[in-house]
This record gives C-alpha cells, sequence and structure tokens, in this order.
C-alpha cells in the first residue's frame, strides 16, 4: 500500500484497489482476535444478557474485568503499559464482534476508546503509569464524563469549574455531568471542567477521590444493561498533578477523542446489524404463511436484500477506514508525547471518515432493527423474540458521540476548512466542475466493462459534490456554515460517494481473488446500491440547489445535476431476489 493519503481525498480522485483495505485482506492475527472476541460474547455475554438488563450488581463490571482477562481490553496499548500493542484494524475488529453483546458493548467501547485513550494520547509519563496498566487489565475501569444538562453538542458550554487550592497543592471541582457511561461501576473518570470558569480542562478523577457521588441508574428506553448515572462533585479535591493535557486545551482531548469513538461506535453498529439480519434470515426460513416459509415471498426478500446491501457497504466503509488509519500512524507509538500527536495527527486526517461511519452504521443498525421486526410480525413486538433488545438499543446511537446532525454538519465543514488552508484541492477540480456546466456534452461511447455504468455514475456524483459545495462557498463564503439544511444534503452526498466507491473497489478486488462468478451476488449488491444512491445524490442536490438560487443560476444547476446523475434503472427486483436467496440458503448474513 501506498505511504500517504489525505482524509477526504476520494472526493477529487479516483482511488486504486491496493490503498482500499477489506475484511478479505485480514491476517491470521486479525481472524484468531475476531474469533476471540466472538467467542468471548457468546459465552460470557449473551447468555447474561437477561440479567445484564436489569442492572444485575456487579455482572457487567465483572465481564468487563473477564474481557480484560482476554486481553480485549489492552487491543489499543503499548506493551510499555501492558497493552497488545496491535493496529488500529484489530481495535475495529474487537468493536465489530462485540456489537451483538447489547449494553456490554457500550460498556467495552466507551472504556476501551474515550475512558483511556485520553491519558494514553494526553497524559503524562507518570499518569500513563498510573493508570494504563489498569485499565488496560481491567483492574479499573474507565469513564468519559463531558456531558452537562446545559451542555450536550455544545461541549465547550460546560459549567463545571476547577479551581486551584490556596496551597497550590490540590484543584477542587465543582460540578456535575450527565449520561456518564460506566458510571455505576468505573474506578477513574476522565472529566472537563473550566478553570476559574474560563479555561476548558482536562482532569483525571477517581472514584474515590473526596468530593465525588453518583446519582441513580438512568431509567433509559435501551442499552438498558449499560451504567449510566451523574457524576457529582461537591468540592471535589484531587491532586494538583491530576490536570491531563494542557490547562485551557480540554477541547483539543474532547474532539480528537470523540474521533476513535465514532469510528468504534460504526464498527460496533455494523457488527449488530449483521447479527439482527442473520436472526431475520432464520426466522424468514422458519416462519410458513400459506404453507411456504415467509422468506419465498418478493416483500420478504426485499427486506433481507437491502439489509445484506447495507451491511457489506457500511462493513467496506468501515475496514477501508481502518487501513487507512493504519496507514496514518503506522510505526507511531503513544509512549511519548511526540509518538502520541502522531498518531492523534493521523487519527485527525480521517475524522471526516470517522464522521460518515458514525452516521453510516448508526442508521444502518437503525434500518435493520426496524425491518428485522417487520419481518418477525407480531413476535417481532415481543420480548420473548430477539428484535426487542437490538430495537430498543440502536437509537441511542445516532445520538452518541456527536449527533448524527452534528456530524452531518462537521463533514462538509471539515473538508472546506481543509481546502481554505490549502490541504485538500476541492477548488481546482470545482472550477474544472464548473467549466464542465457551461459546456455541452454529448452521451459517451460504452465499453461494456464491468461496472462501467456503476464507475461513471460514481465520477459523475463527486462532480455533483463539487458543483454543490462549490456554489454555496461562492454564495454564502464563511456564512456556509448556517446554512444547516444545504450541509446536511452535502453531507448525504459525501456519505454515498464514500459507500458507493468503498463496496465498488472491495467487491473488484474479490473478483480478481475469487472470479466473477462466485462474486455475482456482490456485483448485484453494488449495482443495486450504485442505482438507488444516484436517486439520493440527485434528491439531495436538487433540494440543497433550491435552497440557494433562482432563475438562470438554478437552470443552470439543475441542467448540470441532470447531467451529472443520468443513470439507466436496473431491474433492482431479481437483483435483490438473487441476493435475498443466498442469505436465505445461507441461514444468516452472507456476502
Amino acid at each position: 500500500m501506498a505511504e500517504t493519503v489525505k482524509g477526504g481525498e476520494f472526493l477529487i480522485s479516483e482511488t486504486p484497489g491496493n490503498l482500499v483495505f477489506t475484511p478479505e485482506d485480514f491476517t491470521e492475527e486479525h481472524k484468531m482476535i475476531a474469533e476471540l472476541t466472538r467467542n468471548f460474547v457468546d459465552q460470557e455475554v449473551v447468555p447474561h444478557l437477561d440479567d445484564i438488563d436489569k442492572l444485575k450488581e456487579g455482572l457487567l463490571a465483572g465481564i468487563m474485568k473477564k474481557a480484560g482477562e482476554q486481553g480485549l481490553l489492552s487491543v489499543a496499548v503499548p506493551e510499555e503499559y501492558g497493552g497488545m500493542e496491535v493496529d488500529k484494524t484489530t481495535s475495529i475488529i474487537v468493536a465489530e464482534n462485540s456489537g451483538k453483546g447489547a449494553s456490554f458493548a457500550v460498556s467495552l467501547g466507551a472504556h476501551t476508546g474515550i475512558g483511556t485513550l485520553p491519558i494514553l494520547y494526553f497524559g503524562t509519563g507518570e499518569q500513563k503509569q498510573t493508570y494504563i496498566p489498569k485499565l488496560a487489565s481491567g483492574e479499573w475501569l474507565g469513564a468519559y464524563a463531558l456531558t452537562e444538562a446545559g451542555s450536550g453538542s455544545d461541549a465547550l458550554g460546560a459549567r463545571s469549574r476547577a479551581e486551584k487550592s490556596a496551597d497550590g497543592k490540590s484543584w477542587i471541582l465543582n460540578g456535575e455531568k450527565m449520561w456518564i457511561t460506566n458510571a455505576g461501576f468505573a474506578d477513574v473518570f476522565i472529566v472537563f471542567a473550566k478553570v476559574d470558569g474560563e479555561q476548558f480542562t482536562g482532569f483525571i478523577v477517581e472514584r474515590t477521590d473526596p468530593g465525588v457521588s453518583l446519582g441513580a441508574e438512568e431509567k433509559k428506553m435501551g442499552i438498558k444493561g449499560s451504567s449510566t448515572r451523574v457524576v457529582k462533585m461537591d468540592n471535589c479535591t484531587i491532586p494538583a498533578d491530576r490536570v491531563l493535557g494542557e490547562i485551557g486545551k480540554g477541547h483539543k482531548i474532547a474532539f480528537n477523542i470523540l474521533n476513535v469513538g465514532r469510528f468504534k461506535l460504526g464498527a460496533s453498529t455494523i457488527g449488530a446489524s449483521k447479527y439482527v439480519q442473520s436472526e431475520a434470515v432464520k426466522y424468514a426460513n422458519e416462519r410458513k404463511q400459506f404453507g411456504v416459509p415467509i422468506g419465498t415471498f418478493g416483500a420478504m426478500q426485499h427486506k433481507l436484500a437491502e439489509m445484506a446491501i447495507r451491511n457489506y457497504v457500511g462493513e467496506s466503509m468501515l475496514y477501508r477506514t481502518a487501513g487507512l488509519l493504519d496507514l496514518a500512524t503506522a510505526g507511531k507509538k503513544a509512549t511519548t508525547p511526540e509518538g502520541a500527536e502522531a498518531v492523534l495527527k493521523g487519527i485527525e486526517e480521517f475524522a471526516v471518515e470517522c464522521s460518515i461511519l458514525k452516521i453510516a452504521g448508526s442508521e444502518i443498525l437503525d434500518y435493520v432493527v426496524d425491518e428485522g421486526v417487520q419481518v418477525l410480525g407480531g413476535y417481532g413486538f415481543s420480548a420473548e423474540y430477539p428484535m426487542d433488545r437490538p430495537y430498543r438499543d440502536s437509537r441511542i446511537n445516532r445520538i452518541f458521540e456527536g449527533t448524527n446532525e452534528i456530524n452531518r454538519l462537521l463533514i462538509p465543514g471539515m473538508l472546506l476548512k481543509r481546502a481554505m488552508k490549502g490541504q485538500l484541492n476541492l477548488m481546482g477540480p470545482a472550477m474544472a466542475v464548473q467549466g464542465e456546466l457551461m459546456s455541452i456534452g454529448g452521451l459517451e461511447e460504452g465499453t461494456g466493462d464491468l461496472f462501467e455504468a456503476e464507475k461513471k455514475a460514481l465520477a459523475n456524483a463527486k462532480k455533483v459534490f463539487l458543483m454543490v459545495a462549490g456554489y454555496g462557498v461562492q454564495k454564502y463564503m464563511d456564512k456556509i456554515a448556517d446554512e444547516q439544511e444545504i450541509m446536511m444534503n452535502v453531507a448525504d452526498i459525501v456519505i454515498d460517494i464514500f459507500g458507493m466507491e468503498s463496496a465498488l473497489i472491495r467487491t473488484e478486488k474479490r473478483i480478481k481473488k475469487e472470479g466473477q462468478a462466485a462474486c455475482s451476488h456482490l456485483v448485484d449488491a453494488v449495482t443495486v446500491f450504485v442505482n438507488d444512491a444516484v436517486d439520493r445524490i440527485s434528491s439531495n442536490g436538487k433540494n440543497a440547489i433550491a435552497s440557494m438560487s433562482e432563475g438562470d443560476e438554478m437552470k443552470m444547476l439543475l441542467s448540470g445535476l441532470k447531467r451529472f446523475t443520468r443513470w439507466t434503472p436496473v431491474n433492482t427486483r431479481d437483483a435483490r431476489r438473487r441476493i435475498a436467496l443466498r442469505q436465505l440458503e445461507s441461514g444468516g448474513y452472507n456476502m
């Protein structure tokens, strides 16, 4: 694989297949970790899901400690601190394969990501030596305390305060944090407060510190087994050396760590979604109506196929991003301040892709659980059947780690900021597309190559992005961020482009390896996804154009949009039937 790739670069250039990592590229070590995680979840978590949801005293904390003994809490931790020191792909494999573990997956993700990494990346040498080995082994469990009653998406609006003691030996913290995952059993909290009410800063707080107390367990719609409490600090006194990072630079911790959290959430949601699809397929094979399995009905096959297509595309985006992060962080270790900064820069480079995964994964899972209930019919609404818990648990994922609305605003916002700083050349391609709008384009002669139409649609989708985003910047300049509806239209176009390209390249790689006949179901999946994505891109483009133009300018932009979304519809019915039959014959997700 090449040495350098830029985040967001997929929007302005063709991506060679050797730059795209896929699940088919897993090493033997990757496969072993996947099997270890699956076995742990099946044996130690799934049999106890009902008791976990009832918050049985000590149960989830005990399972977390067992996960630590198996090494599942230490995959992102360097060997110097008792970790496995493996690549980012391995962390994502663990997150994905824990997805069916419901509340356990939430606690695992919070501990290994936002509960541990702030200290690893921003802590002093002494802080790392004190906390990381215990967090990696599961001896101590971690939590992340950012949200307050008045500051959710606006994290910097926190009101918690930190003041230095008169003798300068301590910090005194006051405030309340809410919706804190793992709060009921965490030993260590990453807490954010404003020094003297002004400088947003991170701190390390231990459960046993004086002045720390917890509210009652929240009664939640879903993830009922995940401990969620208010963390109260009433003149909480901690040693002066517990500042995390620099005073006034807490935003660097909060926002950088959220990139990792979004990435891991994308993984766990895809894992949960594949599990739910498999349960729906099993039921569709077993349940009979009018004397035949319901899986033989076209309406059911449409649902099962769409689940499989979305899961395949989501999985393709997920591991493509894992590969990009591994490239960006290769050879960099978080054991020194310079190494930690290098790792964070590598992760930040692909913040756009992390936001894409968070949105796509959570919305794929929402679709799959909703249709999963529908496949089971009345039984799907029963708590005795396997759709009840995933359906309720899924809903939080569109709120976790920055709402999907916030992440949709971040995607074009980050891209445009990079363009303005000269880090990503969007202006050149955007001007080229603008020139193309002024020309009269004829129909190109087809070659008949596999995916010729899909590749043309992908290239044109990138032009739609450049046209819409470019016009928006010209019209609104630096005020474009205030046009949230347009920004979200643009974000959805970007998400579809990343999905189209990721699935297309992965499928081409598989065809080269396995042959076209063995991959016919994947050809169907890519064709159906592109077919539907072109319609979505056209709709998002129209909405954005109508929001910001009128008269001749609107006509010109709509004419360009029509040209760039020209697509001959395909027989998605038959393609979906073939995909569904493969799932039914396999008894679960099989792409």
